[in-house]
């Protein structure tokens, strides 16, 4: 059980993290994983009052704050476009809308859980994190990074054209992800993200070869064992080792696949799709 003893709102993003040094404080996010933690809190850190609930976009970056809940991200018509849906993919199996009205992405990244979804699909991306002290590090620097009493303030996310395809494997509907796999291309390379192996997520070396010759069932199937190779996955309640391996090399085949239907439809349509 978890107790709290005292309760600050912050005023100010310099109060929160002075606060935030003492080991026996916590920030507070949607409270949704904290809460079922043991232990005792000296002050829980309220950050809602410091406007950093908005998702603004510009023409060369989408800012996302902290404070902004999965369910706004889920429903932003600028981040589901930009996506090709693969966000609001990532996002719909995350129990139920009204747990991701209070879940934040601050929270859902500054964790690095293994199970999260949101790591997954924003790595996948060009994707940054803006800290307090820290200033602003790559996503994929701060995934590796170990916890600290930083605090995150905001998600970047770099506008390029590129396609997005997300894709996981649950036991069953609404539980944590066995395997979590997203895939972006851009200028003919492919980046892939694979998570809940069940360690945090991880990007495999890019390849420019996997669209030299175009995306078909043999180049996508090698690509893709390719990846099975190269991705380290162990064994848990959800599944073993070998069985997440082989997810990794079944979902990474779908979501090359799909990429390349959405390269096709984009030739088509004249170099847009969106």
């Amino acid at each position: 059980m978890l107790t709290i003893k005292d309760y600050c709102k912050a005023e100010s993003l310099a109060q929160a993290y002075e606060l935030n040094q003492k080991r026996s404080n916590r920030v507070m996010g949607g409270m949704l994983w904290l809460r079922t933690s043991r232990g005792a809190v000296s002050t829980i850190i309220d950050l809602s009052g410091l406007d950093l609930n908005r998702i603004r976009e510009g023409s060369g970056e989408f800012s996302i704050g902290c404070m902004t809940t999965l369910r706004e991200l889920e429903i932003h018509p600028g981040l589901h476009a930009y996506t090709e849906g693969a966000l609001r993919e990532s996002l719909k199996h995350i129990v139920g809308v009204q747990f991701r009205n209070l879940a934040t992405v601050g929270g859902s990244l500054f964790g690095r859980y293994g199970f999260s979804d949101v790591l997954t699909l924003f790595l996948a991306l060009d994707s940054y994190v803006e800290l307090y002290r820290g200033g602003v590090v790559p996503l994929e620097e701060f995934s590796r990074m170990k916890a600290d009493n930083d605090i995150l303030v905001r998600l970047i996310v770099k506008k390029h054209p590129c396609h997005t395809v997300y894709l996981s494997h649950r036991n069953t509907k609404t539980d944590f992800p066995t395997l979590t796999c997203a895939v972006s291309e851009q200028e003919g390379r492919c980046r892939t993200v694979i998570g809940a192996r069940p360690g945090r997520a991880i990007v495999l070396p890019e390849s420019s070869a996997v669209l030299a010759d175009g995306i078909n069932e043999e180049s996508a199937r090698a690509y893709a064992e390719k990846i099975r190779h190269l991705t380290p996955t162990g064994s848990n309640m959800r599944g073993s080792a070998a069985y997440r391996s082989h997810l990794t090399e079944v979902l990474t085949r779908r979501a090359v696949l799909a990429l390349g239907g959405n390269t096709l439809k984009e030739k088509a349509l004249g170099g847009k799709t969106r």
